[in-house]
């Protein structure tokens, strides 16, 4: 790949997080690349480190990804060399964060993961929007087991407990 390309890259990665509303995993940058462009995930990859070495974006690992956010350094890049991306790649990018929002949204702002703490392990799971948490709840059980279970429910039952926690304080007592 020459030097142009993964420049290219580099701005679209950012111009993607900067028009994103929430962090983004490698999968969720990757997905959209390699669907509208041709490169190899490979290149994609040296992209994400040299913009996280460069203080450009920033990552956080959550259990069994990574999640990549825009800094303030970040956005001005873009602002300064947007006018490098084609618009059809711009709208490209705006569409793809539009009509997979739920499901971007979904996979980044709900995190669980689960540590050792003494004899017993804690599932720690969360909601968040805007880089604040709406919901987070440690629960201690005897095995890792049951932690990793809790890990993987929380993903598809979070909305449920939310909606019942919230229903159940509001809820006034007889």
């Amino acid at each position: 790949m020459t030097s142009d390309g993964l420049v290219l890259y580099k701005l679209m990665i950012l111009y993607m997080l900067d028009r994103s509303e929430f962090p983004l995993t490698v999968s969720q940058i990757s997905q959209f690349i390699l669907e509208f462009n041709s490169t190899a995930f490979f290149d994609i990859q040296i992209g994400l480190n040299e913009l996280v070495e460069n203080d450009f974006i920033k990552s956080q690992l959550q259990r069994n990804h990574t999640l990549y956010e825009i800094t303030e350094q970040g956005k001005e890049a873009v602002e300064i060399f947007e006018f490098k991306i084609a618009d059809s790649i711009k709208m490209d990018i705006i569409n793809y964060l539009k009509d997979h929002r739920i499901t971007l949204k979904n996979e980044s702002v709900i995190s669980a993961d689960y540590y050792p703490s003494g004899d017993e392990y804690i599932a720690q799971c969360s909601v968040k929007e805007k880089n604040q948490t709406l919901l987070e709840i440690k629960i201690a059980v005897p095995t890792a087991e049951q932690a990793v279970h809790i890990c993987d429910s929380w993903k598809d039952k979070n909305e449920q407990i939310y909606q019942y926690l919230i229903t159940e304080i509001w809820q006034e007592s007889d």
